[in-house]
């Protein structure tokens, strides 16, 4: 799958072009306008790295990093800022950011900086959980919880549940879950990922997260919620 990335500023240009720049490298890049629904994205860790915006309407790049880190979400973070001053660039850091950028920045050194974050993250190897309101997908555990139960997964259902996840409020096509869930087996279909979502639906039905895993026909399945739908369709 490719590096998700989420894209935080207040200005359409800028997200715009940062979004058309970072899907030409080959990055899937998620926008978001204003702090809180920043936060609401960012929490379910489904993110490679987060390009933060400091001066954002409804609550601030900096309060949007900090809630995150209290929350126990370590995803890489960019500061970016037109505040160049080594008080604003400190704080930044000190609040938990990998690095930060001063606008204007150049998008070379913008890609740059990301390429060397997501290096860093593949490196250390450590994988947050996944979180979808009350729906916990534990990457390192390798388990999954509803409101603390515990959701018995095979270890098939369980890869196809955490590539829905990891891309929370996207769809997800076929063959994108062929690819990163069967990879290159031959006998694998498109009907096999269909038999393997409904099993997945029926044990998260079993404990009253069915709705969490949802079918957009003609296209492919997204996990999400009422909240995160909101977000993304905003």
């Amino acid at each position: 799958m490719r590096p998700r990335v989420l894209v935080v500023d207040d200005e359409p240009g800028v997200r715009k072009a940062l979004q058309r720049g970072l899907t030409a490298e080959g990055m899937d890049v998620v926008t978001a306008a204003d702090g809180p629904s920043a936060l609401r994205l960012a929490q379910t860790g489904a993110f490679d790295v987060l390009l933060l915006d400091i001066m954002l309407p409804g609550l601030s790049g900096y309060r949007v990093l900090q809630q995150l880190r209290a929350q126990g979400v370590h995803t890489p973070v960019l500061l970016v800022s037109a505040k160049d001053g080594e008080i604003d660039q400190a704080d930044g850091l000190d609040l938990g950011a990998d690095g930060y950028l001063v606008k204007p920045f150049s998008f070379v050194v913008l890609v740059a900086q990301v390429r060397a974050v997501l290096r860093r993250a593949t490196s250390q190897g450590v994988r947050g959980a996944l979180r979808i309101g009350g729906l916990v997908v534990d990457r390192a555990a390798r388990e999954v919880r509803w409101n603390d139960d515990v959701v018995a997964l095979s270890p098939r259902e369980f890869a196809l549940l955490e590539v829905l996840a990891g891309r929370a409020g996207t769809v997800v096509t076929k063959d994108e879950l062929l690819r990163a869930v069967w990879g290159d087996e031959q006998a694998a279909t498109r009907n096999v990922v269909e038999v393997y979502v409904g099993y997945v639906r029926r044990k998260l039905d079993a404990v009253g997260a069915g709705a969490f895993v949802r079918t957009v026909r003609g296209h492919g399945y997204v996990a999400s919620d009422p909240e995160l739908d909101q977000v993304t369709t905003g």
